[in-house]
Protein backbone atom coordinates (compact mmCIF):
# COMPACT_ATOMS: atom_id res chain seq x y z
CA UNK A 1 0.00 0.00 0.00
CA UNK A 2 1.49 3.35 -0.74
CA UNK A 3 2.23 5.74 1.99
CA UNK A 4 -0.50 8.40 0.75
CA UNK A 5 -2.94 5.62 0.99
CA UNK A 6 -4.43 6.66 4.80
CA UNK A 7 -5.10 10.53 4.29
CA UNK A 8 -8.11 12.39 5.62
CA UNK A 9 -8.39 14.30 2.86
CA UNK A 10 -8.79 11.92 0.38
CA UNK A 11 -10.30 8.54 2.61
CA UNK A 12 -8.77 5.51 3.34
CA UNK A 13 -8.80 1.88 2.36
CA UNK A 14 -8.80 0.63 5.39
CA UNK A 15 -11.14 2.85 7.73
CA UNK A 16 -13.19 4.92 5.45
CA UNK A 17 -16.81 3.95 5.97
CA UNK A 18 -17.52 3.39 2.05
CA UNK A 19 -16.87 0.91 -0.12
CA UNK A 20 -14.02 1.80 -3.35
CA UNK A 21 -14.38 0.28 -6.76
CA UNK A 22 -11.22 -1.35 -7.49
CA UNK A 23 -10.20 -3.33 -10.70
CA UNK A 24 -8.49 -6.81 -9.97
CA UNK A 25 -4.49 -6.91 -11.20
CA UNK A 26 -3.53 -10.15 -9.60
CA UNK A 27 -4.67 -13.40 -7.46
CA UNK A 28 -2.76 -15.09 -4.70
CA UNK A 29 -5.37 -17.85 -3.24
CA UNK A 30 -7.72 -15.59 -0.98
CA UNK A 31 -5.78 -12.24 -1.64
CA UNK A 32 -5.97 -10.21 -4.43
CA UNK A 33 -3.32 -7.09 -5.11
CA UNK A 34 -6.16 -4.30 -6.38
CA UNK A 35 -5.73 -1.40 -8.21
CA UNK A 36 -8.42 1.73 -6.81
CA UNK A 37 -8.91 4.74 -9.23
CA UNK A 38 -5.88 6.54 -8.30
CA UNK A 39 -3.03 4.17 -9.71
CA UNK A 40 -2.52 2.69 -5.91
CA UNK A 41 -2.09 -1.14 -5.42
CA UNK A 42 -3.91 -2.80 -2.38
CA UNK A 43 -3.86 -5.92 -0.83
CA UNK A 44 -7.57 -7.39 -0.47
CA UNK A 45 -9.20 -10.27 0.77
CA UNK A 46 -11.74 -12.38 -1.68
CA UNK A 47 -13.06 -14.69 0.12
CA UNK A 48 -16.38 -13.54 0.39
CA UNK A 49 -16.85 -13.03 -3.22
CA UNK A 50 -17.50 -15.47 -6.30
CA UNK A 51 -14.54 -16.62 -8.29
CA UNK A 52 -12.40 -13.34 -9.54
CA UNK A 53 -10.51 -13.06 -12.76
CA UNK A 54 -7.89 -10.49 -13.41
CA UNK A 55 -9.60 -7.45 -14.89
CA UNK A 56 -12.71 -7.96 -12.76
CA UNK A 57 -14.33 -4.94 -11.02
CA UNK A 58 -14.76 -5.62 -7.03
CA UNK A 59 -16.38 -3.41 -4.00
CA UNK A 60 -13.60 -3.08 -1.74
CA UNK A 61 -14.24 -1.85 2.19
CA UNK A 62 -11.63 -2.31 5.01
CA UNK A 63 -9.49 -4.30 3.08
CA UNK A 64 -12.10 -6.92 2.07
CA UNK A 65 -13.95 -7.22 -1.28
CA UNK A 66 -18.01 -7.06 -0.53
CA UNK A 67 -19.41 -7.32 -4.27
Amino acid sequence: MSADACDARSGCITCGDEGTPMRVAELHDEIAVCVDERGDRHDVAVDLVGPLATGDKVLVHAGVAIA
